[in-house]
């Protein structure tokens, strides 16, 4: 493992500034990430580095890589955290369509107008803990490169595929359809398939109507409170995904 230490110029520091917004990083097709553990992975992932701003302290895993060495003033002045981790790198974008084809052979998540960067960052974290490898997303739903999404996916985003789609043309290409809604049959008790879509909706409106046009099978998790209206849309996404994968190795 080779690595060599360069200083950080104003100019870099504006630029990484400027990816916090979503102008800058369509424009520019580049995001950033923070934290040793979430560098890391994505250092070893399909994504190409652009530059890595670190302390001392940080310990890179992998090839050779050119670091800007930066105090801690400096971390504190690039980074979108409130408390910063050692360092904060640069990446290459993706902008890829589907392969509807690879996708009907798997079990998919597809997220209509999830907005909340912390549900869409942990959505991608169990998704990555369930297997599963593809996450399509509505056009309305938050920026996947959001460095909150980023962080909340702890480096899952290093493993799982996310795409940006019209989901009523793509859903119509699936054979199953699953919608996670309120008046579904218990998941329980259906007969749950190892390849299709799971449909989740927006965390206060539920599934579009549009979207439910494309749906075959309308599933729930069973309520045990009195009390409870609904659950967070990432731990309706858990639970959902654990029991498909349950069944796979039932």
């Amino acid at each position: 493992m080779r690595y060599s230490y360069t200083m950080i110029s104003k100019t870099q520091i504006k630029n990484i500034k400027l990816l916090h917004q979503k102008k800058y990083r369509e424009s520019e097709g580049v995001f950033i990430a923070e934290g040793p553990k979430i560098v890391n992975d994505l250092l070893n992932s399909k994504f190409k580095v652009r530059e890595v701003f670190a302390t001392k302290e940080f310990k890179v895993q992998g090839s050779s890589l050119r670091i800007h060495e930066v105090t801690e003033k400096e971390l504190i002045q690039l980074s979108a955290l409130a408390t910063p981790n050692q360092v904060i790198a640069s990446f290459e974008t993706e902008d890829v369509m589907p392969d509807v084809r690879i996708l009907k052979m798997e079990l998919v998540l597809a997220l209509d107008d999830i907005r909340d960067p912390g549900n869409l960052g942990t959505i991608i974290r169990i998704a990555d803990w369930f297997g599963i490898r593809h996450i399509l997303c509505s056009e309305s739903s938050v920026d996947v490169y959001n460095p909150k999404v980023i962080q909340a996916t702890m480096g899952s985003i290093a493993r799982v595929n996310v795409y940006y789609a019209d989901l009523d043309t793509v859903l119509k290409e699936f054979n199953t359809v699953y919608a996670a809604v309120l008046d579904g049959d218990n998941i329980y008790s259906q007969k749950l398939s190892k390849q299709g879509v799971v449909l989740i909706g927006n965390e206060s409106k539920g599934v579009s109507e549009k979207l439910m046009k494309c749906v075959n099978r309308r599933i729930s998790i069973p309520n045990f409170s009195a009390g409870a209206e609904s659950l967070n849309a990432a731990v309706a996404v858990a639970v959902i995904c654990s029991e498909f994968k349950r069944r796979e190795k039932a």
